[in-house]
């Protein structure tokens, strides 16, 4: 198709016309960012005028940065958890917005144990579709032919529940695919999925994923990029493959669908495409009956472009494990989003995964910049911190990103540490750094320092009655097993040999360990069978002194040194690992059930 030349754009040429438009928009609100972050705040100020929240804080209907920045307070959640709580019991006031809150998104950050509730309302979609409208006119700009093929996604709903006054509280994925936006949405030949929506919406994930995995191999030559949202999940798809092979060749091989799907709908769908190709049984049976995966990605789908999923912050641990099925494809990580707000995207997405920058789109919520200082919260008692506007950060210097959304958070900490990296015309670009705090990741889940240390006290009292202690731990996420579990070492006090805990024993107090940890870890265990059991690996008396002497002979101050409560630098591991005595794994899946919101 010819693009009219009026519409080409920096980035370069377009594929077609729509995507000239969608460029165009991109240079247009990078390159007037900081007009439209006023734009954007003083209209969130102004709509949310009268909410409750706003009239506390006495800004007289104002719209202006300094006013707004003179008496609004930074936030965290747990600041606002009165206000959530009132909307969630069915306040229906204005309290934080004058829209009113269509539902909750349940970030995978918990507080106390809990998803944390994020409102939202129904425009929010609006504009979590633009920003998905953008990625793919990028990407055709670096891989053309997209729209001549499928893209084998794997992607899942997650269960929902319902807050006290009725409103339904679920994820923000789970949100958009049950969305008319993502349910109804326009043919677009860029965006042809394998999978059908009556797959993708299905809750039950073995269902779910056996006929999204048979629909992309009856596929298999059409798909030109296989993904999934995190890593993790695109290489879970990979070992359910391992996995049930023999089932899939078979329903192929007969035009039969296995009696484990038993929803309707799907089996109604997939009666509509399934017929018998024993020649494609063969070949996919040949291929996963081999010992050696290397490279099965291609092996099975050969035109298969690139990878597309986030492999960015915790996600990097699986960076090795994709190249390795993937036979070494590009890995595309196109945007940068939470349950929030959604933030920008990824111009370069072809670029190496060490080197992906998002930039932030200024339409989506105001956002401010609170330099970060390792080893410090950025506040002083002397003076409060002071934040950066977007266009203000200064390449190379880290930042926690601050939102005030349309939704009702003002300037609210996300708890994302960003790196500035450059600019796009005056849009600046980040590369995600890491999560604040954040000890162990495999998923969605986030397990912080005094969560894992809350975990070992709960499961250490099972070691009292043998008059044993626990004198040191640290902990790593093994991401080489699919799925990745958590393991923890532990060196151990045993003060009567006679007596020492039981195998049995250190295994329940592995499955205590879990029962202790958040409900988005345990959701990933029972539920969603995204994280493996939990595994203690209890090594020799003395080890931890050994690990402190390295960590002394490289520098590290005797008087300054702590253990490290998570350790990932492969020469600190392979000492841990020779010093290991026995590993014990948790006997039993952890309690879950979906949340009852109070």
């Amino acid at each position: 198709m010819a693009v009219d030349s009026a519409l080409s754009s920096p980035l370069g040429p377009p594929a077609c016309e729509k995507d000239a438009k969608a460029l165009q928009f991109i240079e247009e609100m990078t390159r007037n960012a900081d007009s439209v972050q006023e734009n954007v705040l003083a209209e969130i100020l102004s709509r949310n005028a009268q909410t409750e929240y706003l009239q506390r804080f006495q800004l007289g209907g104002s719209t202006d940065r300094d006013t707004f920045k003179s008496k609004l307070p930074m936030i965290t959640y747990e600041d606002l958890q009165p206000e959530i709580q009132r909307i969630a019991n069915g306040d229906r006031t204005p309290i934080l917005s004058a829209h009113p809150i269509s539902e909750f998104l349940t970030s995978s950050g918990t507080s106390a144990g809990e998803r944390k509730l994020m409102p939202t309302i129904k425009e929010e979609l609006n504009r979590r579709q633009l920003l998905y409208s953008l990625l793919m006119p990028v990407m055709n700009l670096y891989v053309p032919g997209l729209d001549k093929g499928k893209g084998l996604y794997f992607l899942f709903v997650k269960s929902e529940s319902k807050t006290p006054g009725g409103l339904l509280a679920r994820p923000v994925l789970t949100s958009y695919y049950n969305s008319d936006h993502f349910k109804t949405r326009p043919f677009d030949p860029y965006m042809v999925y394998t999978s059908p929506n009556e797959a993708i919406l299905c809750p039950d994930s073995f269902q779910s994923m056996y006929t999204q995995m048979l629909c992309g191999l009856l596929e298999r030559k059409q798909v030109l990029r296989l993904g999934a949202v995190f890593a993790s999940g695109l290489l879970r798809a990979i070992r359910f493959l391992q996995l049930n092979w023999a089932e899939l060749t078979h329903d192929i091989r007969t035009g039969t669908l296995n009696p484990k799907v038993t929803k309707p709908t799907l089996r109604e769908y997939m009666g509509q495409i399934l017929k018998p190709d024993p020649e494609l049984a063969e070949l996919v049976s040949g291929e996963c009956s081999a010992d050696n995966w290397d490279g099965i990605i291609p092996r099975i789908w050969p035109n298969t472009k690139y990878l597309d999923v986030i492999v960015t912050g915790a996600m990097a641990q699986y960076i090795p494990t994709l190249d390795y099925y993937s036979g070494g494809l590009p890995l595309a990580c196109t945007m940068y989003a939470s349950s929030e707000c959604y933030f920008g995207i990824n111009l370069n997405p072809m670029c190496k995964p060490s080197e992906v920058s998002y930039t932030i789109m200024p339409n989506m919520a105001y956002f401010e910049f609170l330099p970060h200082e390792p080893n410090s919260s950025g506040l002083t008692r002397d003076s409060p911190p002071k934040l950066v506007d977007m266009v203000d950060v200064e390449v190379g210097k880290e930042y926690e990103l601050v939102i005030t959304t349309y939704a009702g958070l003002y300037r609210y900490r996300v708890g994302d540490i960003l790196r500035v990296t450059g600019f796009h015309n005056s849009a600046p670009q980040f590369h995600f750094v890491r999560r604040k705090n954040v000890l162990l990741s495999i998923d969605s889940d986030k397990t912080d320092e005094s969560e894992l240390q809350n975990a070992i006290a709960n499961a250490s009292k099972l070691l009292r009655e043998f008059n044993t202690s626990v004198v040191e731990y640290t902990s790593f996420a093994d991401t080489k097993t699919i799925p990745g579990h958590y393991v923890i070492y532990w060196e151990l006090l045993v003060k009567d040999s006679a007596n020492s805990p039981s195998e049995k024993v250190l295994n329940q107090c592995c499955l205590a360990m879990e029962e202790s940890l958040n409900s988005v870890y345990r959701q990933g265990r029972v539920s969603d069978n995204s994280i493996g059991p939990l595994e203690i690996r209890v090594v020799k008396s003395g080890t931890f002194e050994e690990l402190m002497d390295y960590a002394i002979s490289r520098g590290a101050s005797i008087n300054q040194y702590k253990v490290p409560r998570c350790v990932n630098f492969t020469p600190i591991m392979e000492l841990l690992d020779s010093r290991v005595v026995s590993a014990h794994f948790s006997p039993s899946l952890p309690h879950w059930t979906p949340e009852r919101r109070r």
